[in-house]
């Protein structure tokens, strides 16, 4: 027997009618005739004679209703210890991001959230590749995406934006003027091919100048500072380093919005909603972030953007 069903039986059975049971459980009559005629084949018994002046239980359905008294003040007790116990914000979070984010923007104000929430234990698992909230490899995801799954729920907190940098020692070699096409690079690897900055420094930059090609954007990070070439960096991450210097403004075709994201069965839970609340308020916040704006949440690079010529 299906609960839903025995709700409207018990509903029907209080008060008489199929209106009356319907505004009581707040749905339509249909509903609850459509439950009471389930409940009543699957048992192969009618449980009430329909009058004109309403529904009157037979033998049947008193016997039925007896053995459910009380059901229904358990199954609400039941239900109200459950979500009390989830009210309660404790247990574990499993989050996972990049590297690049938990680096340069997650790891204090995760720090922050600990100190509010002490019996929360934090899994953070760093990775570049969508781990999949389906099933349960993550309970929170904080993104760099302008295309985050459809299947997850979530809002941005903002865009980070990309520019070109490099060493102050570096160009201090350089006698000319720098220009693009003339610095060394280093660049994004084969599996990071899919970011925009990689498209455009294949479309760009000669292959003879890339020195070097690595697998993180953290460590691009680190080869810039020590002067191997210039890179397409994070601001955020690149604008803490004071021997580094940006070559030019940020592209805004690299334009990137940051998603905090969960599964939709977990929008409820305690412990997720003060996560991704606590992580969207403080990267909405963050200077180092650009606000959303309608324009940049639904914009799109077009190939002819991606591979605009740089200034010289």
């Amino acid at each position: 027997m299906d609960w839903t069903d025995l709700q409207s039986f018990l509903a029907v059975h209080a008060f008489g009618s199929i209106s009356g049971a319907a505004n009581a459980l707040d749905v339509n009559h249909t509903t609850v005739l459509r439950r009471l005629g389930n409940l009543e084949k699957s048992l192969g018994v009618r449980l009430f004679d329909r009058f004109p002046t309403g529904y009157v239980v037979t033998g049947a359905g008193e016997d039925l209703a007896a053995h459910l008294s009380g059901m229904v003040e358990q199954v609400d007790a039941a239900t109200r210890r459950l979500m009390g116990a989830d009210l309660e914000i404790r247990g574990t979070i499993r989050l996972t991001s990049a590297d690049t984010l938990f680096s340069g923007l997650l790891i204090p104000y995760l720090k922050e959230f600990q100190g509010m929430y002490p019996k929360i234990q934090l899994q953070m698992t760093m990775n570049n590749a969508f781990m999949s909230l389906t099933r349960r490899e993550a309970d929170v995801a904080v993104r760099a995406s302008n295309h985050p799954p459809e299947n997850l729920i979530g809002r941005s907190a903002g865009l980070i934006r990309i520019a070109p940098y490099a060493a102050k020692h570096y160009l201090a070699t350089i006698s000319d003027k720098p220009v693009w096409n003339r610095l060394a690079w280093v660049t994004p690897d084969e599996s990071l091919a899919h970011l925009e900055q990689s498209k455009w420094l294949r479309a760009n930059v000669p292959a003879e100048r890339v020195v070097a090609s690595v697998d993180s954007l953290v460590g691009m990070v680190d080869c810039v500072r020590q002067g191997m070439g210039a890179g397409m960096l994070l601001c955020p991450m690149a604008e803490r380093h004071d021997e580094l210097v940006r070559l030019a403004d940020p592209l805004p075709e690299f334009d990137t919005q940051i998603w905090v994201l969960t599964h939709p069965d977990l929008k409820r839970v305690a412990r997720i909603k003060a996560l991704t609340d606590f992580l969207y308020e403080k990267l909405s916040m963050d200077p180092r972030l650009v606000p959303n704006t309608p324009r940049a949440a639904g914009r799109q690079a077009s190939p002819r953007q991606t591979r605009r010529k740089p200034p010289a």
